[in-house]
């Protein structure tokens, strides 16, 4: 029992070690925080740049109110910021504001300009007429959005409405035969071994980190001379050997793949290991590349559920299995969030893997302490920031200039890291050439970076559009762009982000460094080539007309082989030929009353009144361009798996067993039309003749509204 003396006074209160305030991070992240600043946990992510600490709330009748997202990079699943009312998001966006400015001080004029972030969510029909979802941020929902835009104010026949027909988004699946357990493997030409595994390499790199490259090319020699089949690694092996094989032999490609996915799916019901995981990731990796990208994302959960299961995303865990394989398992964690949200971004899903448990670090220092150069990791940190961008941004109904300055730091801070090094890696004009490995890497990961900067300020440039086709006049046009305001400074930033992918990607193509298909990249390009098209409709430049051309050249270049390439451009095609003809029809005006004032000088037009064909000059369209390649010889692309006609009907001539094609965007489904735009500007949505230039995949339909699901269940 304990003595009087030793039992504590029961008025005494003894001090608990805990700090006083914890960073954002470590709260959302529910860890021990030091209160240092940058905090010790921060420092050792690396990330000490976006440590803060957001002002301490005294409790209220309102605490019951959701608290907003916190400013760091990733996470995206610690911040549930979908808001059911507009009078809670308003209370929300002020709370943000107010954390942004201090509360000591007034707040900045510009943190309070406010912009709508679009709702442009869709569900589409697959090929068997089942929904399938499209989020806010998705490269497509944008489409939406500037379609709409378009053809209510600009040209309602800008985009044909075609509704009728099959989309080619997807590639039509291309099965050989059914392979299953007990059959004979495919056969495996040796002296084609090499060059599909270095096809490999130069494929995934910068994306995924699977294997110890240097080692590869030897294994699997060395695999298909043993004449194994059917166990875990000649599945991956399989798989392997059918990504590196896809654009060079497509028949051995499919039958490798369809061999190797089968085996993989009746091994899922024994124990998961590194194999399983690796398998899924390559199967995802292949259907990406042939333009099934709702079936990449379904394979891909079976990916990250074998990764938890054996615990790749504690490095503590992987370090238990030796050096050389414990940094195998880090790397595999680390593809698999560069994946990962690489399809939440592309798609506009949520993630699929979290770093709320995550203890692999995304740095590697060198000897002197600095940073070594790394494509996975400057992949994955970019990555992060996109997936902040995404959650604090599109979960918003509006969005401040006081938020967009938090990512702004963000995306600085990475390209003072990184810019300057990757553009080392692609340029071509060094005496030093890389492979084409890395240059492909590279590409993609600076790709990403500017794609980033594109979704922070893509509400802004479509802000700035609408504002700007309502009539501004020249004038106040003129002071604008004299006085810019911090809207039209992220416009401006979001179209040069488009400008400088664009010309990075059409120079590696020139020079023929980059692989034949690369679907993140043919994405992103195609949300560069909407945010030229509205940067030149706006008359921010009509030298954005000769950008938006090189866009639509890169994607016919993918459009080879890509499916989705091939109807990109011709969307890009469509909203440059409507962008050029109402600048014309703006300057027409103008341009005769000027003539009607200076033709009386030497007699040039005559009397009478000014008829607007006198100023008509053929002007150069994009179909009229791929008309004269075609009297000259020159056969627009198509990509594989189907044809696209000049009126815009579209023939898939591989189908599968039961007649119908395996295309993924098919039609719009029935849904209502949620676009940001709704009521906030004038004009219907009547289109008039047809345009084969560009093809309207996503008819909205005119019903009132109604959904009528009860023959999906």
């Amino acid at each position: 029992m304990q003595a009087a003396s030793e039992r504590p006074h029961p008025h005494l209160q003894y001090a608990r070690s805990r700090i006083g305030n914890a960073c954002d991070s470590c709260k959302a992240r529910k860890v021990k925080c030091d209160g240092k600043a940058p905090c010790g946990y921060c420092v050792r992510r690396r990330v000490a740049d976006t440590c803060h600490y957001s002002p301490q709330k005294r409790r209220n009748a309102h605490a019951h109110l959701p608290r907003p997202p916190p400013s760091t990079p990733g996470h995206a699943d610690r911040a549930r910021t979908s808001v059911s009312s507009p009078n809670r998001e308003d209370q929300t966006q002020a709370s943000v504001v107010e954390q942004a400015t201090g509360s000591q001080q007034p707040p900045d004029p510009s943190n309070e300009e406010e912009t709508d972030v679009p709702r442009e969510a869709r569900l589409l029909k697959d090929a068997q007429g089942k929904l399938v979802f499209i989020g806010d941020c998705a490269p497509l929902s944008f489409y939406q959005s500037v379609r709409q835009l378009v053809t209510t104010r600009v040209d309602p026949n800008a985009f044909a409405a075609q509704t009728s027909q099959h989309s080619v988004l997807e590639n039509a699946s291309r099965r050989t035969q059914r392979w299953y357990s007990g059959s004979f493997a495919p056969r495996i030409e040796q002296h084609t071994i090499v060059k599909y595994v270095k096809q490999y390499i130069d494929i995934t790199a910068g994306l995924v980190d699977l294997f110890e490259r240097n080692k590869l090319p030897d294994d699997v020699v060395i695999w298909a001379r043993s004449g194994r089949c059917g166990d875990p690694s000649s599945i991956v092996n399989y798989l392997l050997l059918a990504i590196g094989a896809q654009d060079h032999d497509p028949d051995a490609a499919q039958s490798y793949f369809d061999y190797a996915r089968d085996q993989a799916l009746l091994d899922l019901s024994g124990d998961s290991g590194l194999s399983t995981v690796q398998a899924f990731v390559l199967i995802t990796l292949y259907m990406l590349r042939s333009c099934q990208i709702n079936g990449a994302f379904l394979f891909f959960g079976f990916a990250v559920r074998a990764a938890f299961s054996i615990g790749v995303h504690r490095t503590e865990i992987n370090a238990r299995f030796g050096s050389e394989s414990g940094r195998q398992r880090d790397r595999l964690w680390i593809s698999l969030r560069i994946l990962d949200l690489y399809l939440s971004a592309s798609m506009g899903r949520p993630p699929a893997t979290s770093d709320v448990d995550c203890t692999v670090a995304y740095y590697a220092i060198d000897g002197s302490g600095g940073e070594i150069t790394d494509l996975l990791n400057a992949s994955i940190q970019i990555m992060l920031i996109s997936e902040a961008v995404i959650v604090e941004v599109y979960s918003r109904r509006k969005i401040s200039l006081a938020v967009t300055e938090g990512i702004s730091g963000q995306l600085k801070g990475w390209s003072s890291r990184w810019l300057q090094q990757l553009k080392n890696l692609l340029d071509l004009n060094q005496g030093t050439q890389h492979d084409n490995a890395t240059i492909a890497g590279a590409c993609q990961v600076l790709a990403s970076y500017y794609y980033s900067v594109i979704l922070v300020a893509r509400p802004f440039l479509v802000y700035e559009l609408c504002r700007r086709l309502s009539g501004d006049s020249p004038a106040k046009q003129h002071d604008n762009a004299l006085h810019p305001t911090g809207r039209s400074k992220l416009a401006d930033a979001c179209i040069d982000a488009a400008i400088m992918m664009v010309d990075t990607t059409t120079s590696l193509i020139a020079a023929d460094v980059l692989p034949q298909r690369m679907p993140f990249l043919v994405s992103w390009l195609f949300a560069s080539s909407l945010v030229i098209g509205l940067g030149a409709l706006g008359g921010f430049g009509r030298i954005l007309e000769k950008y938006a051309s090189h866009s639509i050249d890169a994607l016919e270049h993918f459009a080879k082989n890509d499916a989705h390439a091939m109807q990109y451009s011709l969307i890009a095609k469509s909203l440059l030929k409507a962008a050029v003809r109402h600048l014309e029809e703006k300057e027409t005006p103008e341009r005769l009353h000027r003539t009607a004032s200076s033709g009386k000088l030497f007699g040039l037009v005559p009397e009478g009144p000014m008829n607007p064909a006198f100023l008509s000059t053929p002007i150069a369209r994009p179909e009229e361009s791929l008309r004269t390649e075609q009297r000259h010889g020159h056969q627009p692309v198509q990509p594989s798996g189907g044809a696209v006609s000049l009126e815009g009907h579209v023939t898939n001539d591989a189908a599968d067993n039961n007649g119908t094609t395996n295309d993924f965007f098919q039609t719009w489904s029935e849904m209502p039309d949620f676009s940001m735009f709704d009521g906030l500007l004038e004009g219907g949505n009547d289109y008039g003749n047809e345009d084969w230039s560009a093809l309207n995949l996503f008819p909205l339909l005119e019903d009132g509204g109604h959904i009528d699901l009860a023959h999906h269940f």
